[in-house]
């Protein structure tokens, strides 16, 4: 899989779109990269890798280990404020552990990023810890549920494909889709019946099966469950899939009217600027 910096968009020939292209090469799943490897894969010339590296450093957005570099721990801090994305959490995890508990499957929370999914949370236990997914990582959204839901419900999702057809449908295993029109039948069947499941697409004898959480401004995340195959299907773990979903959904729209309240008070409560008022003409 390839960094976003070479997939979805064309960053700007700046100071700031190079550095940007130097964090995004960390997107591929590498924990450390060498300053050739950097280089390399952000497309920034060596020299200049260097520099900007240095200054991402002292700015705690990169660690250096020796000859190795790594994603510093304010990126972290930082995406922790990110006001969808911590409302969004905050609601998800208690709902996604006690989903879990039941379960005993891996549970993701995760987003469309261009043609891949964003991984925002994930409950696993020691017995079914995937190596394929992380808080923070990508995975190709036409190999994984999360994917395959979030596509069939996007407004741009013929946009998507199309980008996804022309870049070639990757290959995580021998059973994910390369065939864009089985694809295309794949996100219609989700889009008809609400969930979506994917067998062996991204991990041999792996299942996952993902719903939609719909969430303010019409904006959409997936929730799915993830184990072996013979532990994963609609009739065993639907419904208390969507009911995890349902409870997000709620969670999340009285966050999101909370937060409004109170920005609303306390804008009312704001003092107004006091108005100067002219010098009385001396008589």
């Amino acid at each position: 899989m390839g960094s976003y910096a070479d997939e979805d968009v064309l960053l700007p020939n700046s100071v700031l779109g190079k550095a940007q292209l130097l964090l995004a090469a960390f997107e591929s799943g590498a924990d450390r990269l060498r300053l050739s490897e950097l280089s390399r894969r952000s497309g920034v010339p060596k020299a200049s890798a260097y520099r900007l590296a240095q200054e991402l450093v002292q700015w705690g957005l990169l660690d250096r280990h020796g000859e190795t570099y790594e994603l510093g721990i304010r990126l972290f801090h930082l995406g922790q404020r990110v006001p969808a994305s911590s409302v969004l959490r905050a609601v998800a995890r208690p709902l996604m552990a006690d989903l879990f508990t039941r379960t005993r499957t891996a549970v993701h929370l995760a987003v469309l990023d261009g043609t891949h999914v964003l991984f925002l949370e994930k409950i696993a236990g020691e017995a079914n810890v995937l190596t394929h997914s992380y808080v923070g990582g990508r995975l190709p959204a036409s190999c994984t549920a999360t994917g395959q839901m979030l596509l069939a419900l996007a407004p741009d999702g013929a946009e998507r494909l199309a980008a996804l057809t022309d870049q070639g449908l990757p290959a995580l295993t021998a059973r994910s889709v390369t065939d864009p029109r089985v694809l295309a039948q794949r996100l219609s069947r989700a889009a008809q019946q609400g969930y979506a499941l994917e067998v062996e697409g991204v991990r041999a004898g792996y299942a996952s099966l993902a719903v939609p959480v719909r969430l303010p401004g019409a904006e959409y995340a997936a929730l799915s469950v993830t184990a072996p195959v013979a532990q994963v299907s609609p009739d065993r773990c639907l419904a208390a899939l969507r009911a995890t979903a349902e409870g997000i959904e709620r969670g999340v729209t009285q966050k999101t009217e909370q937060r409004e309240s109170r920005a609303t008070v306390r804008t009312l409560r704001a003092p107004k600027a006091s108005g100067v008022r002219p010098a009385r003409a001396a008589g």
